[in-house]
């Protein structure tokens, strides 16, 4: 896995040397992040990580997503991250959405240079679209302590992974703005106990709003714009 955060490594560092590396490291990404988040601000575009599992849904409702917003005249731009592969972001492309692919090789989580580098391979500036998306590496680790100049964190915790993934990785999902409960039309099929799934997310998350959503049916969409403070983008201006 990632070389830079120290979790493949076979043979631990001496604790202090981990420790300055990592702080070295996690300083140098979040002064990226603030002019990357500065630059966001002056384009007037907010943007999103999210963060899940392999396997959650993040492609899906990205998909979803862009038609809902490209039915009201609105564009979104993604960056999708991967260890290899652009098949996500060939996906979305295929869907009509402006797609750049961040393949990571080893690195388990995406960093501020990551993203900096990738809105320079945007076919238009960055003030053309209404919503960046940086799909992050499907992951619960890493990418949580890495800020990407994100307006918003958006964890999903998909109803095939179980109740208590929170409860498994509390610092993703205590760094969340919003937890999507993703697949919801899968709940009954799989037993999915909803309440359950409620309870761990509010020990770990108390800050975070919780939304339940469909892809596939759309349900919960716009519910999860409002959480986002974006209910706007769905609706002609």
């Amino acid at each position: 896995m990632c070389v830079d955060c120290g979790c493949a490594a076979t043979v631990p560092e001496p604790p202090t040397r981990h420790l300055e590396l990592g702080q070295a490291l996690l300083a140098r990404n979040d002064a990226l992040a603030a002019e990357l988040r500065q630059r966001f601000a002056a384009a007037g575009v907010p943007v999103l990580n999210l963060l899940s599992s392999p396997g959650s849904g993040k492609t899906a409702l990205l998909e979803r997503l862009g038609a809902t917003l490209s039915a009201a005249g609105r564009r979104l731009a993604v960056i999708v991250g991967d260890l290899a592969t652009s098949n996500d972001a060939r996906r979305l492309q295929a869907a009509g959405l402006t797609a750049v692919q961040i393949t990571t090789g080893q690195a388990c989580h995406l960093e501020a240079a990551m993203v900096q580098r990738a809105l320079a391979a945007l076919p238009e500036p960055l003030e053309a679209f209404d919503l960046l998306v940086i799909e992050n590496v499907g992951n619960l680790v890493c990418p949580a302590a890495y800020d990407l100049g994100e307006a918003r964190r958006l964890v999903l915790l998909s109803v095939t992974e179980g109740e208590d993934k929170p409860l498994k990785y509390p610092a993703t999902f205590h760094s969340a703005d919003v937890v999507v409960i993703s697949k919801g039309d899968l709940a009954e099929v799989v037993g999915f106990d909803r309440l359950h799934a409620r309870r761990h997310i509010e020990r770990v998350a108390p800050h975070a709003r919780i939304v339940e959503l469909s892809a596939r049916t759309g349900s919960g969409l716009e519910e999860l714009l409002a959480a986002l403070e974006l209910e706007g983008l769905s609706t002609r201006g």
